[in-house]
Formats: C-alpha cells, structure tokens, sequence
C-alpha cells in the first residue's frame, strides 16, 4: 500500500485508525475456548466488527510467538482475515545486523518464504542503517522505526543528549537518509504528545504510528493537535479498550462501539 492509497482510505472512512490485535489467549471469552484456533476465531471477529471504522491493524508478533507453532498459524490466519484495503503492520520490533534483518524481512514480507505478507514491519534502529535496509529492500514495504516510545524506560536512552540534540532526534534526523516519506514511519507514544509538535518540525510528511491512546490513557485531542499534517500523517493505535471492551459473548459489538466512537473523534479532527 502507497502513501497516497494510505490517505485515501483515511478520507473514505474518515479515520485514522489502527486497531492493535495483541490478542492474549489467556483473555479470550470462554465460549470461544473451544474453537479449534480461540485467537484466530478472537480476531476475525473483531476484524470484521471493526473493519468500518479502521484504516490499519497491527498484530503484535510477540502475543503470537508465545503460543510456539500454532501461534505462527493463528498469525497467518488472522492476516488472511483482514480486508485488502487495511493496511497491516508487524509489530514485531525486529533490528540485527544486515543479514539477520534480511531474514526478518522475509519472514514478514515474503509470502513465498513465510506465507506472511505484511505491509510494513517495525524495527529498533539501535543497531543503525545496515540493520535496517534489508527490510527496505522489499518493494512497497514500509519501515516503521521506533523513535520515541511512550514506555518508562525510553529516558534511559532516547532522551540522552548526543552532539547538541536528544538521541530520539538524532535517530529520526540520520534515518531520513535512508528512506523518504513514502516507505518510512515513526513510532511516537501517544503519551509524548507534547512533543509531537517538535518532531512535526523534523518530519512533517511522515506518517506517524502512535499507540497509547485508550487504556494506555493517550490523548486523541492532543495527538490529533499536534501530530496532523497535511495529508493526516497519523495512524493511531488502538488494543486493549477495543478489544476487551467486553469479556462476554458481546465482546465483538462492544469493540464495534469503542471503534466506532474513535472513528467520529478522528472524523471531526479530520
């Protein structure tokens, strides 16, 4: 998916929305438990209650490599399950030295390789270009990079001060050497909106991925304020407020309201 298929379908469903799947098996409703895939079974119907009113989903690998081999499977079936005009994101947080990288690129873009066939990835850049090129090796493939998280531990390195700027800066600054806006993303915390206006300043036509917002307690005003840019330049992330907005058997209609009340928030901004 391009930049400008992305913003297309942002202004048909008046959204920005990214739904994260980081489906935990051990929170599935009961009656699904006997599924012969309960995550799989999980995430096609939040998938098709949320379709919509989101523009991307996100697995996040890491609730799927947890369960070994039949995660892998419930991964390649909930990617199945996702309508083509989503985009979808890996969120797998990948970053090795070049050929390492390369083999993490094909897991996640290679369908003749892995069966997996995301439209983007996203990578830690601690271990710099050479790390991260082979994934922008793939044609139409995006690279997300984590640039400024919202978790507690990101001051330990992302806020040091390197050569006059803040790491973070340094890394979202050197990366824009390596790809331009159309193949490359940065990860911003929703939680780190008051600094979504700076970083406009570096990247102002770069698409942004912001999780947070929700049960992380995000601001959607206040990203939506500060981080919007001409051509929306925003997917904002959504998990658990949507997908455990119920623990019942109506668990699929209560994640179709939690969306669809982001949805008319993002519509309004937009």
């Amino acid at each position: 998916m391009t930049a400008q298929e992305l913003y297309n379908a942002i202004l048909t469903k008046k959204s920005y929305l990214c739904v994260g799947l980081d489906t935990d098996s051990r929170r599935i409703p009961a009656h699904l438990q006997r599924e012969p895939d309960p995550v799989a079974a999980f995430n096609r119907q939040i998938i098709e209650a949320t379709a919509d009113y989101a523009v991307a989903y996100k697995p996040n690998i890491a609730f799927y490599e947890a369960q070994g081999p039949r995660g892998w499977e419930s991964l390649q079936r909930t990617l199945e399950y996702i309508p083509k005009n989503c985009f979808t994101i890996a969120d797998a947080k990948r970053g090795d030295i070049g050929n390492t990288s390369g083999l993490y690129a094909r897991t996640f873009f290679d369908p003749a390789s892995s069966g997996l066939d995301f439209d983007a990835v996203t990578v830690a850049p601690y271990m710099g270009q050479d790390s991260v090129e082979p994934f922008l090796e793939f044609a139409n493939k995006w690279v997300i990079l984590l640039a400024l998280t919202s978790n507690a531990g990101s001051a330990d390195f992302q806020q040091l001060p390197v050569q006059g700027e803040k790491l973070y800066e340094k890394v979202i600054r050197t990366s824009q050497t390596w790809a331009g806006a159309d193949r490359m993303m940065y990860v911003v915390g929703a939680t780190r909106a008051d600094e979504l206006a700076h970083i406009r300043t570096l990247i102002p036509d770069h698409f942004l991925l912001v999780p947070g917002v929700g049960a992380q307690g995000g601001s959607l005003a206040d990203v939506s304020r500060f981080g919007l840019n001409r051509q929306c330049g925003l997917l904002v992330n959504a998990s658990r407020s949507i997908l455990y907005a119920s623990g019942g058997t109506d668990f699929a209609l209560r994640a179709a309201d939690e969306a669809r009340t982001l949805q008319r928030e993002m519509a309004g901004y937009l």
